[in-house]
Formats: structure tokens, C-alpha cells, sequence
């Protein structure tokens, strides 16, 4: 019974975690470009009480063991980079991944990180940068005079000047890409920042080498199903209340066990 205590007290924390990672996606249904994330449990050490296949006579042997657990942990919550909707904006600085890949932005601290985030702006010098101003990397300057911008699907970046009739060449968008983009680390902001998990970055133009191609004018929104967060959220709702139940009456027998010596 004390064991059944602990036991069902494991499954209360686990499912708090689970209600917890599910809240956080619901919050960014409508965060553009963000990535759900799973919680992957994993059931604890077991009392081996008996093994199977030990011998119950000198010609017979157990075919079936007494293993008794001792609850459940979570052991890592992962990170689903699967593609979400894309949104039609209008904005010529607003892009969209379509396929593997993150944008690199160049953070205060002189670190890239990756996003997939492709809302932009243009500072006052000019320079492309996200809405909290941090630079995308490699930079790309939009001139004063300019009347359009336009981005290819290859990352060509072109602007027609307030005179011109042709399209002026400024340079080129590079994304990155990595072996395990759930080893990445999120760092909020939309961000995220390589790890030995997630292996260095494979850095490219975009529609080359396995890389995505960029779409202009479009947003990539939240990867979250709000039906299958719903789901989610009632079925670990009632799996902590089956486990406090189980809590409950571990603790009336023990109640009913106390009694007994009165």
C-alpha cells in the first residue's frame, strides 16, 4: 500500500508535465512559426519478486514473472517540426519556409540562432531584422529610395528603386538546417539555438541540398491542432485524477489496516 502511495504520486507529476506542455501549445495556437512539443514518458525501475523461466519443480518452470513497478517518468519533451498552414500576408517582408530548413539570426550577444519565423521588418538603417531588431544573418540592407521589395524562392533578394524599372540584385538569404532539429534548444522569441543533439548547422541556399524554398508574401503559422491539444488535455485531466483516486484508496486501506489494531 505506502508503494501504491508513491507509485500513484509518480503518475499525478508526470501528467501535471503532460497538462503543463499542453497549455503551453494552446497559448501559441497563433504564434507564427512555432513547434508543438510531446511529452515522452518512460515506466520506472521494477521489483523483480519472481523471474520467468525459473524452475517451479524438477521438470516444470514458471512461464510467467511478478514484476511490480514503481511508477512513470518523463523523460524528454520533444519538439515536432512538422510544417504548419501557411497564411497569405502581402508583405513583401513576410516569408515562408517551404520545406527543411530555419532562418539565421544574429543575436546582441554576437550568437546565431535559428527561427522559422518569417516575419521581418526594416530597422532605421535599413537592415532587415525580426520585431525584437535583432539582424538576420547574412545581413541584407534595403535601400531608402526603395519602392519594392522581392525575394525569390532561391533567397535572391531584389529591390526596384523609386527611378527603376528593373530589379536591383542586394544579396542573397541563407538557411540552415541540422541532422536532428529536435536537439535544437528553444529560447523563446521564436528562437531556438543548436545543440551536440542537433548537430552543427548545414548552412545553404534556399532550394538547394534538401533545403526548403522561400516563399514571399506568406507566413508559416503554429503547427498546434487545437482538437488534438483538447484531446490531450482531457485525457492526461483524467489519468491525474485516476491517479489520485488510486492515491486515495491506497491510503483507506492503510486507514482500514490501523483500525484493525484498535
Amino acid at each position: 500500500m505506502m508503494r501504491a502511495l508513491y507509485t500513484a504520486a509518480t503518475g499525478m507529476q508526470a501528467q501535471q508535465r503532460n497538462i503543463d506542455t499542453t497549455a503551453n501549445n494552446l497559448a501559441n495556437v497563433n504564434t507564427t512559426g512555432f513547434k508543438k512539443s510531446k511529452v515522452q514518458f518512460q515506466d520506472l525501475l521494477y521489483y523483480n519478486e519472481r523471474n520467468a523461466g525459473v524452475p517451479s519443480s524438477v521438470s516444470t518452470q514458471v512461464p510467467v514473472g511478478i514484476h511490480v513497478g514503481h511508477g512513470v517518468k518523463y523523460v524528454s519533451i520533444d519538439k515536432i517540426h512538422t510544417p504548419g498552414n501557411m497564411e497569405n500576408t502581402g508583405n513583401d517582408m513576410d516569408m515562408s519556409i517551404d520545406g527543411m530548413g530555419f532562418f539565421q539570426i544574429l543575436q546582441p550577444n554576437g550568437i546565431i540562432a535559428y527561427s522559422r519565423d518569417g516575419h521581418f521588418n526594416v530597422d532605421g538603417m535599413g537592415r532587415m531584422v525580426t520585431n525584437d531588431g535583432m539582424l538576420m544573418d547574412p545581413e541584407i540592407n534595403i535601400p531608402a529610395d526603395t519602392r519594392k521589395v522581392q525575394i525569390g524562392i532561391d533567397g535572391t533578394v531584389s529591390v526596384f528603386l523609386r527611378d527603376d524599372n528593373l530589379p536591383e540584385a542586394l544579396g542573397s538569404i541563407q538557411l540552415a538546417r541540422f541532422q536532428n532539429p529536435s536537439g535544437l534548444t528553444p529560447i523563446g522569441k521564436n528562437l531556438f539555438l543548436s545543440t551536440p543533439a542537433s548537430g552543427n548547422a548545414i548552412v545553404d541556399a534556399p532550394g538547394s541540398s534538401n533545403m526548403g524554398s522561400l516563399s514571399q508574401g506568406f507566413l508559416e503559422r503554429s503547427n498546434v491542432s487545437l482538437v488534438e491539444e483538447m484531446v490531450n488535455m482531457i485525457t492526461a485531466q483524467r489519468a491525474y485524477e485516476v491517479n489520485s483516486k488510486a492515491i486515495q484508496s491506497a491510503d483507506e486501506m492503510l486507514q482500514n489496516t490501523n483500525n484493525l489494531v484498535r
